[in-house]
């Protein structure tokens, strides 16, 4: 098909230099009051709700995703819609968890690590985290590039040329002003990719005939939430799930998501919100994927590859300005999570491995300056990968299972005391020994990346909790005072502010926020259930709003797939 496409006006560049001014402005205007490392890595941990569900939708938001979604529901229906949704059923457990990041009081999760298993662990867990963070921002700024460079026009700007100038831009505010700037600058994006989730819809419904016109052309399945059709059985979803749940946990980003808010409450609203938000635009891609199948049909067009479907909306539903106002969309939705990823790399180097094995006595400024420069060596890292990455899907897919293969010794070390390190060096190398065996096995290829399949997962995953349990069982436990202020930590509530030098901090089940998931065996005991509902009442009732929330979405999406039917 060939298909040249609305022009890139004089009116689209301006919207989007006025992006690039406005977002680089406000970045550096919230930086003039970062002096600290504290303040750099993790904005203090004063940030409000709002921020913080900005933060969490931001950063959880990139490009490829609606690229990815309306290209499957272009080719196989609404049902794919499960790819994106994979973490809806696990997204009640975020105000479950949230609690987890701030009350560890650490700057980040390798820190963690050390506390529960020791330093050997924390350096293996730093080493792929910084790898995970110099891989997603190469593989994203890439992703965008590609997107913008088609709907824009090649001979506008190359891809590459789009990697560099939005590198250059996120990386002015986030190295002055950290966490801080990243968080009000991905609020403030967070707008803008809301538009992005809707933008081509009411357009593309008057093009084809609106809600009718889609049913009468196009096959019933297409406009059913669940089907076998679209590829993603129910075995396939719960193994999605899983790796969302597993994953999430130990991606190293999370405890700046979690861990910032000026309260407990804001950590939860934020992660928890942030992502039913994030839910909520998937249904705006998926439609459009429906809506640009609808006009291919009604055409007579054919498109070679379905990941186009994203681009040719862009190109037949957009009016001047507003192609320009779409990119700076795209580079909103890469821009924030990039900048987060930043300040998240540099905090993993400094607290991890400069103050770990350089300077273990280095001074604030020190620790500061070391932070803002190894997360801008490391960036510039994943910028030489992104001209060279081709393929980018299968990379991201990538990364989430091997975080849900580290997240099992995270996960296992929260709900289960008896864990310990032996269990947790078995688990993290028996999962991956039993995946890459497996696939191996399948394709009769070695390779790092292979296609995610549900099957070989689901062994992984059973081989690594099997291993965490028994290996632990008939190993030496870890050092008692040490585990048990670990969870003496975790029954503490961090909201209150100010105390005495050397008071405790208020236990949690005095205000009703102790947390349900903690050490699970725990159950089996008449304690934990000792004044249930006013110990846990914070967790309960989050729990089920969030539910609630799920419930809502789903119908939500059902009922529009019956308008016009």
């Amino acid at each position: 098909m060939t298909d040249s496409g609305a022009p890139f006006t004089l009116l689209d560049g301006v919207v989007l230099v006025v992006y690039f001014l406005g977002v680089t402005g406000m970045g550096l205007w919230v930086a003039r009051k970062v002096k600290t490392s504290g303040g750099y890595f993790l904005g203090d941990r004063k940030l409000r709700w709002w921020i913080m569900m900005g933060q969490a939708f931001g950063t959880g938001t990139h490009a490829e995703q609606p690229v990815a979604q309306t290209g499957a529901s272009f080719e196989l229906g609404f049902g794919t819609i499960w790819y994106q949704w994979k973490n809806m059923l696990i997204t009640p457990y975020y105000w479950l968890m949230a609690p987890w990041y701030r009350r560890s009081e650490r700057t980040t999760i390798g820190e963690i690590i050390e506390d529960r298993y020791g330093r050997h662990l924390a350096f293996v867990y730093t080493l792929f985290a910084i790898a995970f963070f110099v891989f997603n921002q190469g593989a994203m700024l890439k992703g965008a590039g590609k997107v913008i460079s088609i709907a824009a026009g090649e001979e506008v700007i190359s891809a590459n040329g789009v990697v560099v100038a939005m590198t250059a831009a996120f990386i002015v505010y986030s190295f002055f002003g950290g966490l801080v700037a990243s968080a009000y600058t991905d609020f403030a994006q967070s707008f803008l990719i809301l538009v992005l989730s809707f933008l081509l819809i009411p357009t593309g419904l008057a093009q084809v005939g609106g809600f009718a016109g889609m049913h009468d052309s196009l096959p019933e399945n297409f406009f059913q939430i669940y089907n076998e059709a679209s590829g993603l059985d129910a075995f396939t979803i719960a193994m999605l799930t899983l790796n969302g749940l597993v994953g999430i946990v130990a991606q190293p980003h999370i405890l700046s998501m979690q861990a910032t808010g000026n309260t407990e409450r804001a950590g939860r609203v934020g992660q928890t919100y942030g992502n039913f938000v994030k839910r909520l635009c998937t249904i705006g891609w998926a439609l459009t994927g429906l809506i640009v199948a609808a006009l291919v049909v009604q055409q007579g067009l054919h498109l070679e590859d379905r990941e186009a479907a994203f681009g040719f909306a862009c190109r037949h539903f957009l009016a001047p300005g507003f192609t320009g106002l779409m990119v700076a969309c795209v580079l909103a939705a890469n821009m924030s999570t990039c900048s987060n990823f930043m300040v998240n790399t540099g905090a993993l180097f400094t607290r991890n491995l400069y103050l770990q094995y350089v300077d273990p006595q280095a001074p604030d400024r020190r620790l500061l300056l070391v932070g803002r420069l190894s997360g801008l060596c490391l960036t510039l890292l994943g910028v030489l990968f992104a001209l060279t990455v081709e393929r980018v899907l299968d990379a991201f897919l990538f990364t989430e299972t091997i975080a849900a293969f580290m997240g099992i010794m995270f996960l296992g070390g929260l709900l289960w005391k008896r864990a310990n390190r032996a269990g947790a060096w078995m688990a993290t190398i028996s999962t991956f020994a039993v995946y890459y065996r497996l696939n191996y096995l399948a394709q009769e290829e070695l390779k790092l990346v292979y296609k995610w399949q549900a099957e070989p997962f689901a062994w992984a995953m059973l081989a690594g909790f099997l291993s965490l349990i028994v290996f632990s069982l008939l190993t030496k436990p870890e050092d008692s005072a040490r585990i048990e202020s670990f969870f003496d930590n975790m029954r503490r509530t961090t909201d209150e502010e100010n105390l005495p030098s050397g008071a405790p901090k208020p236990l949690a089940a005095e205000r009703g926020q102790d947390l349900i998931l903690l050490d699970l065996p725990g159950w089996f005991t008449a304690e934990r259930w000792s004044g249930f509902f006013h110990r846990y009442r914070e967790d309960l009732v989050g729990f089920v709003l969030a539910w609630l929330t799920v419930a809502f979405l789903i119908s939500l999406a059902w009922g529009i797939l019956q308008i016009g039917a």
